[in-house]
């Protein structure tokens, strides 16, 4: 798959196909040392966060599969709300730990192989009032329940943040859903946002994220690619 990088360099061409590429995609998606917070994805040109089959699976490309893959193995952990893992059967990424965001514990339909990982990979993340709830489910799968300090049944997302950095896991990429993302964006937390957006008009039935005009963050262009199918790869950050 060809990729041309559009901004904010000159123009420059890549094949990013498997076994090239690779690491012309790793250069541009690297970070410097130290911590952030990345939101990382996947809309169509209508604004909706699902494909024809309710996931995300059928607007996804090879190539944001490969961006998809440079982002996590920059990262510590991926961030990821407990109805997205219901709903796309979510898999322990490779190079980085899972953070599911619950209130509940109910992860049904995952595909979390977690007891034959290393432990810790996996962490249900619940308020600290859920605690005991939740590690009655999370004890099924092998995962690790971490508590965080909330209003009631709600953590704010500088409330996991904190908690995620005292385990050391400092370099963040939340993937969603449309709910966790906005909550993300609300709190004005987010370093990069990377947003694919798929050649596709899809029934939307809610935004891929929702802004209101309080907390709508005031971005810069970063970098964009365009691959020769239509889809585009944007990454915007906080102006300075």
């Amino acid at each position: 798959m060809i990729v041309t990088e559009v901004v904010p360099h000159s123009l420059a061409v890549a094949d990013v196909s498997p076994g090239t590429g690779r690491d012309w995609l790793a250069e541009i998606y690297a970070r410097a040392p130290g911590p952030y917070v990345r939101l990382n994805m996947v809309t169509t040109l209508t604004g909706s966060a699902a494909g024809p089959d309710g996931t995300s699976e059928t607007l996804t490309s090879r190539v944001d599969r490969a961006i998809l893959g440079v982002i996590r193995r920059d990262a510590d952990v991926v961030v990821v709300g407990a109805q997205s893992v219901r709903a796309e059967g979510y898999v322990v990424p490779r190079a980085a730990r899972l953070a599911v965001v619950t209130s509940t514990g109910d992860i049904t339909g995952h595909r979390l192989d977690v007891e034959g990982d290393e432990p810790g990979r996996v962490l249900l993340v619940c308020p600290a009032t859920r605690v005991d709830e939740v590690a009655e489910r999370a004890a099924s799968i092998g995962a690790r329940v971490l508590g965080v300090q909330g209003s009631g049944d709600r953590i704010e997302p500088a409330a996991i943040l904190a908690a995620l950095a005292a385990e050391g896991m400092t370099r963040v990429v939340c993937e969603g859903g449309p709910s966790l993302s906005s909550q993300f964006i609300a709190a004005g937390v987010i370093d990069e946002y990377c947003v694919t957006t798929a050649p596709l008009i899809e029934p939307a039935q809610a935004p891929f994220v929702t802004v209101d005009a309080a907390s709508r963050p005031d971005t810069e262009v970063a970098g964009m690619l365009v691959d020769e199918a239509g889809f585009s790869y944007l990454r915007l950050r906080p102006r300075a």
